[in-house]
C-alpha cells in the first residue's frame, strides 16, 4: 500500500559535506561548555554581565566573558554600552541567536528527558554511586 502524497515531506536520501559542515559549525559553536546556557539565560531575560552569571549557575566571571565574545563573534549576541557613569553594559541576542534558541529549546527539553530517563534506568546496586 503506497503513502504517497499523504505523509510527511522525508529527507533527502542524501546528506552533501556543505550540510554537514554548516551543521558542524553550529554545533561546535552551541557545543561550547555554557554557550547553550548562556543562550538560554539571554533567552529568559538576563541582560547585564551578571544576571548572566547568576542564571548560569557554575559559570565563572572569566569563562562567561569568554563565552560572550565568541557569541558575539558568531552574530549571536549583541554587547550594547551604555554612555552613562559608570559605562553601562547589556547583552541581547541577534535575530539569528533567536533564531538558535528557538532551535536549541526542543534539544534543551530532549537532554532533561534523557537524563530522566538514564536516571530511572540506572541500577541501585548496593555500593554504586549514582550521578
Amino acid at each position: 500500500m503506497s503513502t504517497r502524497g499523504t505523509g510527511p515531506t522525508r529527507p533527502p536520501l542524501h546528506i552533501d559535506d556543505d550540510e554537514c559542515r554548516r551543521l558542524a559549525g553550529v554545533m561546535e559553536i552551541v557545543g561550547r561548555r555554557w554557550a547553550s546556557g548562556i543562550l538560554l539565560a539571554l533567552g529568559l531575560g538576563a541582560e547585564r554581565f551578571t544576571e548572566i552569571e547568576h542564571r548560569v549557575q557554575g559559570l565563572s566571571g572569566r569563562m562567561l566573558t569568554v563565552r560572550l565574545r565568541d557569541l558575539e563573534n558568531a552574530g549571536l549576541v549583541d554587547r550594547i554600552v551604555e554612555p552613562t557613569m559608570p559605562v553601562s553594559v547589556r547583552y541581547r541576542l541577534t535575530e539569528r541567536g533567536v533564531e538558535l534558541l528557538r532551535a536549541l529549546q526542543p534539544i534543551a527539553r530532549y537532554a532533561q528527558r534523557w537524563e530522566d530517563k538514564a536516571a530511572d534506568d540506572e541500577p541501585t546496586t548496593p555500593g554504586r554511586v549514582s550521578r
